[in-house]
């Protein structure tokens, strides 16, 4: 079984469980997922980890007294060969983790590069990042949990292939400054680079997580899985 930490600093954490559910299903594995809300939940026993989306500020801010992100970069930084994915403001705390550390991905990043809420938009992203197929595999919806969240009804529909373009949902961007990134793209919005991986990191600037396609989710777990079995 592989266990994979969620952060549950800010923004679509639940809709992030619900994608991890669906690619489990789609590639036949055995999933448990450990909610991160404080710095013990944290530990060595996680094969992967996600950094949602939300504000970066507020998450920072918001996880000083659980020591919750300082957790998180430690674990990052123990365990180079496992995977994490970060999406949108996931994306900024990799390129810039501040308090002096070395950014887990090669990249300089913009907040908001795409302007305000309003400005928020869904478009086809060309995904160059080499994802398993899957059997398509239907999550019932989540009851809400303690805390009475529920995730979102989808909003776009899954690609049928890994061939055809990604539906990307863009929602207060960030952007990535194509002159400072010394990692490789892995999804592009015409020219502009919207994804990178350095490593087994995996950094993106829209919301796989509200989509039906859940290659980038099927990556996560098809690389823990693997690097699980080589330890």
């Amino acid at each position: 079984m592989l266990s994979v930490g969620l952060a549950m600093l800010q923004g679509a954490r639940h809709e992030h469980a619900e994608a991890l559910r669906g690619a489990a299903g789609e590639l036949g594995l055995d999933l448990n997922i450990v909610e991160c809300r404080r710095a013990s939940h944290v530990n060595s026993d996680l094969d992967a980890l996600i950094l949602p989306g939300g504000e970066s500020t507020t998450m920072r801010v918001a996880s000083q007294h659980e020591s919750l992100l300082e957790s998180l970069f430690d674990w990052m930084n123990a365990h180079p060969e496992r995977p994490v994915l970060g999406t949108c403001a996931g994306a900024i705390l990799m390129a810039s983790p501040g308090d002096e550390r070395t950014p887990f991905l090669q990249a300089s990043i913009n907040r908001n590069g795409w302007g305000r809420q309003r400005q928020s938009f869904e478009s086809t992203v060309d995904v160059t990042l080499e994802t398993p197929s899957g059997d398509v595999f239907d999550v019932a919806p989540a009851d809400r949990d303690i805390f009475a969240h529920q995730p979102l009804e989808m909003q776009s529909q899954a690609a049928s292939s890994t061939d055809e373009g990604f539906p990307g949902v863009f929602i207060r961007a960030p952007r990535f400054v194509a002159e400072e990134i010394s990692c490789t793209p892995v999804a592009m919005l015409g020219d502009e680079i919207v994804g990178v991986l350095d490593g087994m990191r995996l950094g993106l600037t829209f919301h796989p997580e509200l989509t039906l396609d859940r290659r980038f989710h099927r990556w996560l777990l098809s690389q823990a899985q693997y690097t699980k079995g080589a330890e």
